[in-house]
This record gives C-alpha cells, structure tokens and sequence, in this order.
C-alpha cells in the first residue's frame, strides 16, 4: 500500500476515473481524464507500482527517445493528479489508468486506501461501450448506481446488470462495499465506427459529468472535433449504399424508440447547463 506523504490538504474532493482497454470503447472516458488532465494543469499526486498489476508481455511498456537520442521508458501504470477547476469550490481528483492484467482486488483494495486518506467520499467512474447507436443522434449515456438512495439523489436507475465485468465494474462495487459513494456512467459507441479517437463521445462524457458535479468543465477544442468526426464519419457512410442504409435503419429505430417528454428532458438539461456556464461566464 503506497503510503502519501506531504499532501496538501484537499477541499470536498471528488474522484473522476477511467481506464484504457476493454471499458474504453473509442478511447472515449479515458479521453475524459485526458483532456481535464490539460485543460486543468493538474498536479500529480501518486502512481501505483506496475509490478503489482500489470503483466508486461501483454501490457508493454513504451521507449522513448529524448534529446540527445536518450532513451526513457514509460511502464503502464494507474496514476492520480489534483486539479482545483476555475470557478469550483471543491478538489477533483483524476483517476488515469490502464485496465490491470491481475490482482483486481488489491488493486481495487489499494484504490480505496487512497480515496480514505485523500477524503474522497464521491467518485465517478466512466466508460465506453460499442452499440447499435447512430452516430448522428446524440451519445446515450447510461448510469449505473449499486445504492438505491443515492440513486434517487442522482436520478440514476440502480444497475440491474448481469454479465461480465471490466475493473470499471469491479471498482464501483468495491469503493460501494466500503461505504464510499460511487457512480459508473457509459458511453454508447456506435460499433460500425469503433475506432478511437470518438470526441463526440467524450465530450457526452463530459456533459454529463458536468451536470452531475455542477462543476463547469472545460470543453476547448472538443466541441469543433466532435463536429468533425460526425461529419467524416457521414462522408465515409455516403460513401458505401449499405453502410449508409444501415444507418438510416438505425436512426429510424432510436427515433421510434425516443419519447416526446424524453426528448424535452434533453432540451430542459441541456437549457439549465447553459445558463449555469453562463452565470459562471464559461459558456462558449
């Protein structure tokens, strides 16, 4: 168990994680952390020791080359960061990692102890799964929550998952079982265009992570990149009559799928959000 020394003293801290590998479908949550990680200069905190958890011949470590031709190599590993958001009162701490190869109990065991002795209390978890979900509707995102009264707080439905489970899943049960709040939120991808990078699905992410944090969240770039992808992604479906007809079959079942109140929530949220962001000043 790493042991934190010198820690500066967080305000209300709160945890957002995501992990590469099978909860990342399009690299979408863990473009999440990447992109807050920038935009919000964090500071690093604390690595886990990839011994522990990670097998190399599946998991490699990576060289690279320095000046001078130096040779450096990164070895893939669970990393924390501390960022204080502009506007915010409270601490957000990342969670950044790949998918460990063994020992998910200690892993899990080890991600807790960190959360006590930081005082966390609250984390969200995010994830990216390939769906049948056009890619010119809105990205679904679906909650899941194991505590049924922080479940009505949160207006999330409790999971009634059955299946196996990535260490996203794991987690959540075990920060759960160790009276800590903790919420997992998805990602759909659409499965026909399951190559990352998927803006457009990280910046639904962050959207969403935003309404539930009230937390302006910065969203640079992503929105104009998820605009792009959108549009590259309809000139390649154009470009081939099945693809294209596949699509249309897709957008015809979301929309029957889709009730009027629902489509109203959306619109009422996504209202409320902007006139948070411009109350704060962030909207643009």
């Amino acid at each position: 168990m790493i042991e934190l020394e010198g820690l500066p003293e967080l305000v209300d801290p709160v945890l957002i994680a995501a992990f590469e590998g099978w909860n990342d479908a399009g690299e979408a949550s863990s473009g999440v952390l990447a992109h807050l990680e920038t935009e919000w200069k964090a500071t690093p905190l604390v690595e886990l020791d990839p011994e522990d958890y990670y097998d190399f011949q599946v998991t490699r470590p990576i060289v690279e080359l320095g000046e001078g031709l130096t040779r450096s190599i990164t070895w893939p590993t669970t990393r924390l960061l501390v960022a204080r958001p502009p506007g915010a009162k409270r601490d957000v701490v990342l969670l950044r990692g790949i998918e460990p190869n063994m020992r998910w109990r200690s892993f899990c065991a080890e991600i807790v102890g960190l959360c006590h002795d930081l005082g966390v209390e609250l984390a969200l978890l995010l994830g990216a799964l390939l769906n049948d979900s056009p890619h010119t509707r809105p990205v679904p995102i679906v909650g899941s929550v194991s505590d049924p009264g922080l479940a009505r707080v949160l207006n999330l439905e409790p999971t009634k998952y059955e299946g196996p489970t990535g260490i996203v899943g794991v987690l959540q049960h075990t920060l759960g079982s160790a009276g800590l709040q903790a919420v997992s939120l998805w990602a759909s991808i659409p499965h026909y265009v399951a190559q990352p990078p998927n803006p457009k699905a990280t910046l639904a992410l962050l959207r969403r992570v935003e309404d539930m944090l009230d937390i302006p969240m910065p969203y640079g770039d992503l929105t104009e990149e998820a605009r792009a992808w959108e549009t590259g992604v309809d000139e390649l479906a154009s470009q081939d009559s099945e693809v294209a007809e596949y699509v249309r079959e897709l957008e015809e079942r979301k929309d029957a799928a889709e009730l009027p109140e629902a489509s109203g929530d959306a619109i009422a949220a996504e209202f409320e959000r902007y006139l948070r962001r411009r109350d704060r000043g962030t909207d643009g």
